[in-house]
């Protein structure tokens, strides 16, 4: 099977893709036509419809799969597809979701077993109840278990959320041993739930956008509320330092607050502001990785995450 970013100029595409955007426009003739932002496992593309009829521009819904017949042009240094011919799938082309979305490449069973193990290894059992009781929540297990870490700046795949936090847990075990000053406890528990916020900030995870929740208060909050919430239930008093701990730890991972990057409050303990660190660590060398990925045999690549080019090196 071949998938859209496999595809070359001048080459036709015929296959399934899934809508990730829907614009509609006119042109000069006055006949309308749709832009489009169409994806399949290897990411997306941009393509256009021209002469759009009022039944095909109601029929292509965002987050709906179409069938397509188009072909591949250069258009300002990137490639877009021209459309000649779409209508939507149906349940008789059984076609398979995980061909249509990016996905980490670690399996999701794998890593889920990674994470618990480490849950059954915390010594603090204020930390450990609150988070199994997190975990065994079937719908923040469900969403953890399909949820990106984010529409587009890094682990923005499926299950790339749960990649993002067994890999924090990963570099959090090796750094450990170097700052005696650090809690292990609350350090591996703000790993796992510092954007448990998300599940709730972003819509779905085959193509996510911000929910009015997200918007009005966003995921560091959000994650704080699901603790209070789980604390409640538990009978853990709120005002436990372990709790408050980790609060802290997730309204302040975003960084200082002076930088204007969402925190509610800057680090104020050896273990908020190592896991800051290791948040961005871990954020910018996926979204790297995704950009020299993207860029192919090209030198240099913009990174938006860096707002800057980055060079391939060697």
């Amino acid at each position: 099977m071949k998938y859209l970013a496999e595809y070359l100029e001048g080459e036709r595409v015929v296959g399934f893709c899934l809508v990730k955007s829907k614009e509609a426009g006119v042109a000069s003739n006055q006949s309308e036509y749709l832009n489009l932002e169409l994806g399949d496992r290897s990411g997306t593309i941009m393509a256009k419809l021209w002469d759009v009829s009022p039944e095909i521009k109601e029929a292509i819904a965002v987050k709906g799969i179409v069938k397509i017949d188009a072909t591949v042009q250069n258009y300002r240094g990137k490639k877009q597809l021209v459309i000649q011919r779409i209508r939507p799938a149906s349940t008789s082309d059984e076609v398979e979701m995980e061909s249509l979305i990016p996905i980490s490449p670690i399996p999701v069973d794998e890593l889920w077993e990674k994470l618990l193990k480490t849950v059954d290894g915390l010594q603090s059992k204020v930390l450990q109840a609150i988070i199994r009781e997190a975990l065994a929540d079937e719908e923040i297990q469900g969403r953890l278990r399909q949820f990106p870490a984010g529409v587009r700046m890094h682990h923005n795949y499926y299950h790339g959320l749960l990649e993002h936090i067994v890999s924090l847990l990963t570099a959090a075990e090796r750094l450990l041993p170097f700052y005696p000053q650090v809690d292990r406890d609350v350090l591996y528990a703000t790993c796992i739930m510092h954007d448990i916020g998300k599940l709730y900030e972003l819509s779905d995870p085959i193509a996510p956008d911000y929910t009015t929740p997200g918007q009005l208060i966003g995921h560091l909050v959000m994650g704080v509320e699901i603790v209070s919430g789980i604390c409640r239930k538990l009978d853990i008093p709120l005002g436990d330092a372990e709790v408050l701990h980790l609060k802290h730890c997730i309204l302040s991972h975003h960084g200082e607050v002076e930088n204007g990057w969402g925190s509610a409050v800057s680090g104020k303990t050896p273990t908020a502001v190592l896991f800051h660190y290791l948040d961005q660590i871990d954020s910018k060398m996926n979204a790297l990785g995704q950009t020299l990925a993207d860029a192919g045999e090209e030198e240099w690549a913009y990174a938006g995450v860096l707002r800057r080019k980055v060079w391939r090196g060697y």
